[in-house]
Formats: C-alpha cells, sequence, structure tokens
C-alpha cells in the first residue's frame, strides 16, 4: 500500500486523506485525487475542492477505510471516496448528493 505526500504517488494511491483530531472528534476528509483543487459548480452551489482541507496524504481505498473506522466526522467527495463510505455502512446511498455530476456525502456519529 502506497502513502506518499506528494504529487509523484503510483496510479494506484487515487485518494487524498487528510484526518483531523480534537479531544473529542475524529474528522476524515477524503476526496478523489483528480478533484483536488477542483471548483464544482451546479446552480446556486459551488463546492470547492480545497487542497488545504482534503490533501495530507495520497493514498488508496484500503487506507482510507481504515481511517473511516475510527471516524466520527466525515467529508468525502468523488466516486471512490463516497464508495468506501457506502461500502463500510456509514453513508446510506440515499442521502449522497451529486454536485456537477461529482458524488459528496458526510456524515457524522450522534
Amino acid at each position: 500500500m502506497k502513502q506518499s505526500s506528494d504529487d509523484t504517488a503510483s496510479p494506484a494511491s487515487d485518494l487524498c486523506i487528510r484526518v483531523y483530531t480534537t479531544q473529542t472528534e475524529i474528522l476524515v476528509a477524503a476526496c478523489d485525487r483528480e478533484l483536488l483543487g477542483k471548483t464544482l459548480n451546479d446552480g446556486d452551489i459551488e463546492f470547492h475542492v480545497s487542497r488545504e482541507f482534503y490533501r495530507d496524504i495520497i493514498s488508496d481505498e484500503e487506507m482510507l477505510k481504515k481511517h473511516l473506522e475510527g471516524a466520527t466526522i466525515a467529508n468525502l467527495v468523488g466516486h471512490r471516496a463516497v464508495k468506501c463510505g457506502i461500502e463500510m455502512g456509514l453513508i446510506d446511498e440515499r442521502n449522497v448528493l451529486v454536485i456537477a455530476g461529482v458524488t459528496h456525502a458526510q456524515f457524522a456519529l450522534l
């Protein structure tokens, strides 16, 4: 499993992942790598997939799932990232948003 913090990661490393930790919460932000830095426009919605928010490591679906296991909050953008949340039972497909053709989902454990 390849982990990288640069833009030369292998083709299998197709997700950008960043984990934020506080005393009580673990937020996992992840996006499909090709969406990083893009702005999605759909009607009145403008959604920026910010490098500062989503990018810490470049890795794969297996690593994202490991991080999601301990997450209390997640923000996922793109088909591969959202698919991981769905496969783990954290995201209900009926609650996935589509912005300019790109899937987006969030969850919070209460």
